[in-house]
This record gives C-alpha cells, structure tokens and sequence, in this order.
C-alpha cells in the first residue's frame, strides 16, 4: 500500500512504481490530501488508508512504460541482470541458469505475450526426449520440473513489471510416470555402514556418524564451529550452511529458514568421538599452524586454512566408502537420515 507522510496539518501519499525495462527506477507517485476536520484519531486514520488504497489503485491502473514486444530471451538477459542477483542466493542462481540453457533454444525466440501453454507443454515433451551427455540416459523428470519450476519464477517476475497479464506457465506441467519412492537404509545396512566408518580415518568417521545420530544436512555439519557444541547439554547448534558454486568461492550463509536454525542433541559415544577429533585438530593446528585451536574454527576445515571444507568433498568419499564396502549406493541422500528410521545402534543416537 502507498505509504502516509504527514505534513503540518497536510498528508503525503507515495506509490512506488517500480522499474522499467530497462532496469530504471520509475518515479514514484505523490498526492497531498488533508482529511475533513473534526475526525477522530481513529477516524483519521481509516480516511488516511482509504485514501492510500484510492491512490494506489489509480496509480497502478497507469499504464506502465514497458517494452511489450520483448521476447523470452531478452527479458531473461534483463531478469539475470537486474532481478534474480539481488532475489536468489548464488547457488539457486548457478541452478537456474543450467535450466535457462535447457529452454531458451526452443523459447527464446517467441515475444512474451505470444507465449501459450502449448509451447511449455511441446517444451516438457521434447526434454523427456534428450539425452543426459555423461550417463546416456534420459533427462530426469526432476530436471524437466526444475525448468518448469524455473520458467514460471521468470515469467512471474515479467507480471510484476507489467510486461504480462498473467503467468502462461501455469498449470502447464505434469509429472510424467510413477514417482520413486525414497531408498532409505534398513537397520542392517546402517548397522554395516558404522562398522565401515570405523575403518576411516578419524575426521570422516566423526562427519558421517555426526549426520547419521543428528539427521542435519551435510552443507549444515561443513558449517559446524567448536564453539556451538555445548558439553554440558551435549547439543549443537546449527546455523549455518556451506554451499560451493562451481567456479565461486565457498560460501558461508545462514541456514536456509528460520527452523533452519536450531539445536540437536548426541549422546555420550558421539561426545566421545568429538572430543577424540578435537584433540586432533587442536594438535594439527598447534604443530601446522603454529596457533592454538579456537571455538570459531570449523570443526571439519581446510589444513592450513580458516575455512570450511567443501560438502562435495564428503559426497565423494562417501561413494568411496559404499563401494569399498560393498554397500548398496544412495544417489537420493547420502545417508540415512535419523528422522527417517529407528536406529540399529542406540550409541548414536
């Protein structure tokens, strides 16, 4: 709604009109109003927003100077320019553009407003059909819902700037065959998986039976520190998460959501084997780094460095450790959430 200013015995109303298509800030709309006299607070108050409301809709209504013959591809150059930096993090960015390279050759070309949901479903189909360069294999459904999900949060940022008046992806995609169902280790394997850590060395026993008792995503343990473990609760909070974009640095961000951020509990075997792990680092860090170990060093950091170490880098030991081990793969999770199941081993739980 406009916003309300107040002038001596006068009001200013403000209506921000946005951008152009160009990516220029458009110049907001002002109206003086003065209310009748002999209102009440309250009352004024109601005839203020009425009137911001009144003003609001007529600015709206003006028609805005925006380039309607603009095709997919270039309102995609503009919303990669000037929109999607400043709405979505790096990583959801590095995602998108994989799925703009995916429909632009087929969409691209057409203006905005002669796209039809024909051209979404004829997209869809044709995707099913191509094959994924590295395994041969068909694109995933995933991947086709992905550049769906992608080309509606496109076009719904176009009806934001009045370039469309309405969203003509919508309701455009449907899940083609059965959904699988999620692979979830039994008590047997997880029962295997835990003798096969304690093969490893310290640092990657500690990581994988970390998630295996908390259940915490593996971007979540990369962004553990030694100063959010507390001992005496045996718990640790959680809040932050790694994520490493190809050809970015690593980066360091709150936790995804608000429920994101919160505190899991192990028990004594788990306290155990952090403590073991700490006394590790403390001696790495005092004999390489000449320091000693601080509460704002990552609890699994780069050697030499201040910095956490990449979640890829577990994702492909991980596989190592299945293989090695003869255990079945899991391309859906690498390991077996703690909220999923009833765990074999109490001990890390």
């Amino acid at each position: 709604m406009a916003s309300i200013r107040k002038r001596g015995s006068s009001y200013l109303l403000v209506v921000s009109m946005g951008y152009d298509y160009k990516g220029n800030r458009i110049k907001s709309k002002q109206k003086t109003v003065h209310p009748p006299e002999g209102l009440t607070p309250k009352q004024k108050e109601k005839w203020l927003n009425e009137q911001a409301v009144l003003f609001e809709r007529e600015c709206k209504g003006l028609p805005q100077e925006v380039d309607r013959s603009i095709t997919l591809a270039k309102y995609t150059e503009l919303w990669l320019r000037e929109i999607a930096p400043g709405k979505l993090a790096k990583s959801t960015l590095a995602r998108d553009r994989q799925d703009i390279h995916r429909f632009l050759p087929v969409l691209g070309h057409y203006k905005l407003t002669e796209l039809r949901p024909e051209h979404f479903r004829q997209l869809y189909a044709s995707l099913r059909k191509v094959r994924n360069q590295k395994t041969g294999k068909p694109l995933s459904e995933c991947t086709v819902e992905g550049v769906h999900a992608c080309l509606c949060g496109i076009l719904s940022d176009a009806m934001e700037g009045g370039f469309l008046d309405h969203n003509p992806a919508w309701r455009t995609y449907r899940y083609a065959g059965k959904k699988k169902e999620k692979v979830i280790a039994d008590e047997a394997t997880t029962q295997h998986l835990i003798v096969a850590l304690e093969e490893e060395s310290l640092k990657y026993e500690t990581y994988f039976k970390l998630i295996i008792a908390t259940g915490m995503r593996r971007g979540e343990c990369c962004g553990l520190q030694w100063g959010d473990i507390n001992w005496q609760e045996r718990s640790i909070h959680i809040q932050r998460n790694v994520v490493k974009v190809t050809g970015e640095d690593i980066i360091v961000k709150e936790t995804k959501t608000v429920a994101g951020d919160r505190y899991v509990y192990f028990s004594l075997e788990m306290e155990s084997l952090l403590r073991e792990f700490q006394r590790e680092c403390a001696w790495e860090t005092e004999t390489y780094d000449g320091r000693k170990l601080e509460d704002t060093d990552y609890i699994f950091r780069r050697h030499g460095h201040r910095l956490p170490m990449t979640p890829s880098t577990f994702t492909w030991r991980f596989k190592l450790i299945l293989k090695k081990h003869g255990l079945p793969p899991c391309p859906e999770r690498p390991l077996p959430s703690a909220h999923q199941r009833q765990p074999p081993d109490r001990r890390w739980g």
